[in-house]
């Protein structure tokens, strides 16, 4: 049939949009199924961009018919074949299309999801856009009051920083994700992200952070009262006096070896830094404190 050529349908659904002097209205709903059909048929001969081309026409389609998921869905669909063209800036647009149009939905899991899967595909050739888009699909979860459907997505932006090595955005990341898991009481989850952040720290090699974050989040409850914050502690004093072993008898201690992956192979080569630096440094502070106490004037 000749209607199944997907170049015909595609030329016969753009005159269905176009206004003339014989058509003063736009026939969408004609036109937007033969942009569908177009889109499956480049999509099977594995025509990718002419397929996305198509499947952007049948969401606008969608979208002029007042029908917001189903435009979701094809600009999904498009985005799905810009990563296949790896045209990386297109991925990460067509994607936020779709989750805008999920969000006119009230459909905030996909919505997020949405943006989740640009973030996965743009992990590698464009990291920094990649954390953007895991934090805003958090957004979009908690602003929906779903904090625990957001954890996943905190768990592989922590995963993406600390390969860029950008250690403080990952342990800011992990307070945030304690910060979410406390809205939903996951207490469990809440102080493994807060060790969590404690070890990035002191893979950094940042005592002085590590201790703040540290008597920062012990003055919520449910960590002081935790395990999670007993292997903190420990891990703090080993630094303090200098242990080495004690650093590594404490890093591979069943507490830390229930955290996520990418947290237990960063607390395993623990310490990394010179030790004596931090002894050098907690001395001063003490000698200071001494002085303060003494100061009659």
């Amino acid at each position: 049939m000749a209607t199944s050529d997907p170049e015909k349908l595609m030329s016969k659904a753009d005159k269905l949009t176009k206004l003339s002097f014989t058509r003063w209205s736009a026939d969408w709903r004609n036109a937007t199924v033969l942009y569908e059909q177009a889109a499956v048929a480049f999509r099977l001969a594995k025509d990718y961009e002419k397929a996305k081309i198509a499947f952007e026409k049948a969401s606008q389609g969608q979208e002029m018919q007042s029908s917001p998921w189903d435009a979701a869905k094809h600009m999904e669909s498009a985005a799905a074949l810009a990563k296949e063209l790896r045209q990386w800036k297109e991925v990460s647009d067509l994607y936020r299309k779709s989750s805008e149009l999920y969000l006119e939905c009230g459909r905030s899991q996909p919505a997020s999801d949405a943006l989740a899967k640009a973030a996965l595909a743009l992990e590698d050739a464009s990291s920094d856009d990649a954390v953007k888009l895991y934090a805003d699909a958090c957004v979009i979860l908690e602003e929906d009051g779903k904090d625990q459907m957001a954890f996943d997505l905190y768990r592989a932006a922590t995963s993406v920083y600390v390969k860029l090595e950008r250690y403080n955005d990952a342990a800011t990341f992990l307070l945030r994700w304690g910060l979410a898991a406390d809205h939903c009481n996951a207490v469990h989850s809440q102080c493994k992200a807060y060790l969590s952040a404690i070890i990035v720290y002191l893979y950094a090699h940042d005592f002085n952070q590590a201790q703040k974050c540290y008597n920062d989040c012990s003055q919520i409850g449910v960590f002081l009262n935790s395990d999670q914050e007993r292997s903190a502690s420990k891990l703090l004093s080993a630094y303090s006096e200098g242990d080495i072993e004690e650093i590594k008898r404490v890093a591979n201690s069943s507490t830390i070896s229930n955290l996520d992956h990418v947290i237990i192979r960063l607390a395993r080569k623990l310490p990394t830094g010179d030790l004596s630096s931090i002894k050098i440094e907690r001395s001063k502070d003490e000698d200071e404190e001494s002085l303060d106490e003494n100061d009659l004037t």
